[in-house]
């Protein structure tokens, strides 16, 4: 982590470089390329600048100032990386505090000149930005990476062979996905797709890489035709076995740095498909200029979203080893806290041990977050090994973790009760409680979204003056990214809108509850989203459980309790137990049954 002094010196190189280049304002995203969530270390450019670690961050510095935009999610952490910095912190979506696009309309002026890199910027943001900055009068430079020519020892990109997923894992070939998204093609009059997101690239030629950490997937960008298909990859992450691939399904493989300028050489013949918020917009400048452009919904992003029966059913087993190690986990924290010295970090290792046993483990889904009293008010927190609190026999842990494995991706957060509660956090925490199960156990008419699914979990807390900032649950992928779309459970706009629920969807359930400077606490369970009734009033889902974990008994208020939580609790435990013990013996079958008592 570079020091407060070094972030300073960083952004007053910037800005020389910034004079040297005529411009006035540089803005800086946390994304990639792909567009993607979950970035490698040679494009941390927003956390190289600013110290700032969080997921979701823009960056705006001008001559004498510089801001930061962040979520909710991140306020807490981002405030104690920003402070003695000089860099402004902007709580995204609280009163008073503008959007990027607000802030550089009111302060961008005629002739100024705002740039930024365009291979990193989300094409849909990049024509917003343009169109901010023509309404002021300014222009905007987006051929250049200003930050390159002052980050002297900026990380490599990384490289490492891809893999050839079978049949018998993917559940379906990527010759019959490819002839899917081509049916696709011809019934919306295109000639070619383009596509950068690395997971749905992954996804779409049953292909996993290692280029993002806890993310198996590989840089590359994709033009799929009616005949053939073009990838573009590293010369160092070819192997023989994607060369049989390619050969086989008609794809050509090309270098990956080629794919821009190929773009611009390319004579295209018809429509192109292109979802501008899936590819940069340095990828749909080029586009525009080249071919008649349709800019319409990444199709691979649904199918992927929509798990087949051998998805489901490999996801069903991982899930179930996952629950089992997170249930020897608990138990050794609860039996051994207050005689064993143990900190954060040392806990979230003691979880990732007991994953790594898993047959199948392929690695974590993201690093495990390890979180006591306070440090959980943070809801992305991140211990250090050297920068960890000591775990005591009292308060809360709150433990955010998952692993990828050779049939699923997996996600489980639960909060451990280690001793003496207040009644405010046994408040709390039978709150969140309810508002997992409410989520967990409702049915819901064919056509819902998660806007109108998100009120279930929250409307539980609102009755008590109590919310969180950041969304009820997303989306799970398979053998991918831990976060996917296009499902997602919020209550905050998108740019489009929010995409049906349909079975075969895997999706977190999470509401939480932070006090700053306390603690906090989360329950997030992986739901399955499949049929439930027909009748004259038509069709309903329901969720299924994928995680097997108990809630913590020691930590609940009974009088908080409605009997319909009563009934869902002991109903949800009940599950945990007739699937988790089998596993277990001695002392953890105990505990288990213990935790998983009728109350």
């Amino acid at each position: 982590m570079a020091s407060k002094e070094e972030i300073k010196k960083r952004i007053s190189m910037l800005r020389a470089e910034m004079v040297n280049s005529g411009v006035n304002f540089f803005l800086a995203a946390s994304t990639d390329p792909h567009i993607s969530e979950y970035i490698g270390d040679h494009f941390k450019v927003t956390e190289y600048l600013s110290g700032c670690t969080s997921d979701n961050v823009t960056l705006v510095v001008e001559a004498e100032t510089a801001h930061l935009w962040t979520d909710g999610r991140y306020f807490i952490s981002a405030a104690l990386e920003l402070e003695d910095t000089g860099i402004i912190l902007m709580r995204s979506g609280q009163p008073g505090i503008p959007t990027v696009r607000d802030y550089l309309r009111e302060h961008l002026s005629r002739d100024d000149v705002l740039a930024y890199d365009g291979t990193c910027v989300r094409a849909s943001e990049g024509r917003l930005l343009r169109a901010a900055a023509k309404g002021c009068g300014a222009s905007v430079e987006s051929g250049e990476d200003l930050v390159d020519r002052i980050w002297l020892d900026r990380p490599a990109l990384p490289v490492h062979p891809v893999r050839v997923l079978s049949d018998d894992i993917t559940g379906k070939s990527a010759g019959d996905k490819l002839a899917v998204i081509r049916s696709k093609m011809e019934e919306a009059g295109v000639c070619h797709f383009v596509l950068s997101r690395m997971d749905d690239i992954m996804w779409l030629l049953n292909i996993r890489g290692n280029d993002v950490e806890c993310c198996p997937v590989a840089m590359t960008h994709l033009l799929v035709g009616m005949q053939t298909a073009d990838l573009f990859i590293q010369d160092g992450e070819v192997t023989e076995e994607l060369l049989a691939f390619a050969r086989d399904n008609r794809v050509k493989i090309h270098e990956y740095g080629t794919f821009l300028g190929y773009l611009k050489d390319y004579h295209f013949e018809g429509v192109v498909l292109c979802d501008s918020r899936c590819v940069s917009d340095a990828v749909y400048s080029i586009l525009e200029e080249r071919a008649e452009l349709r800019d319409a919904d990444n199709p691979t992003e649904l199918l992927k979203a929509v798990k087949n029966d051998t998805e489901i059913d490999n996801s069903k087993k991982y899930y179930l080893l996952d629950s089992v190690a997170v249930c020897r986990f608990i138990f050794r924290i609860k039996k051994e806290t207050g005689s064993v010295r143990r900190n954060e970090w040392q806990a979230a290792r003691l979880l990732d041990g007991l994953r790594k046993q898993i047959p199948g483990f392929l690695d974590l889904s993201f690093p495990t977050i390890s979180a006591y009293n306070a440090s959980a008010a943070m809801a992305h927190y991140s211990a250090g090994e050297h920068s960890s609190r000591d775990i005591q026999p009292e308060g809360f842990l709150l433990v955010d973790s998952g692993g990828q494995y050779l049939g699923a991706t997996t996600d489980v957060t639960r909060t451990i009760a280690l001793g003496p509660l207040t009644d405010e956090m046994k408040r709390d925490f039978t709150l969140v409680a309810a508002a997992n199960l409410s989520l967990m156990y409702t049915r819901f008419a064919k056509g819902t979204t998660g806007c109108q699914l998100d009120i279930i979990a929250r409307e539980r807390l609102y009755r008590y003056g109590c919310d969180f900032n950041h969304g009820t649950g997303h989306g799970v992928g398979y053998i991918l990214n831990v976060h996917e779309g296009p499902q997602r459970i919020s209550h905050t706009p998108k740019e489009r809108p929010d995409a049906e629920f349909v079975p075969g969807m895997i999706t977190s359930d999470e509401p939480g509850i932070y006090r700053e400077g306390k603690y906090g606490i989360r329950t997030e369970s992986i739901v399955l989203c499949v049929p439930d009734m027909r009748n004259e009033f038509g069709e309903f889902y329901r969720f299924e459980p994928l995680t097997f974990v108990p809630i913590d008994l020691d930590a609940i208020d009974g009088e908080i309790l409605e009997p319909v939580d009563r009934r869902r609790l002991n109903d949800y435990h009940r599950q945990v137990r007739e699937n988790v013990a089998p596993f277990l013996e001695g002392e953890e079958l105990a505990w288990l049954l213990d935790a998983t008592r009728e109350i």
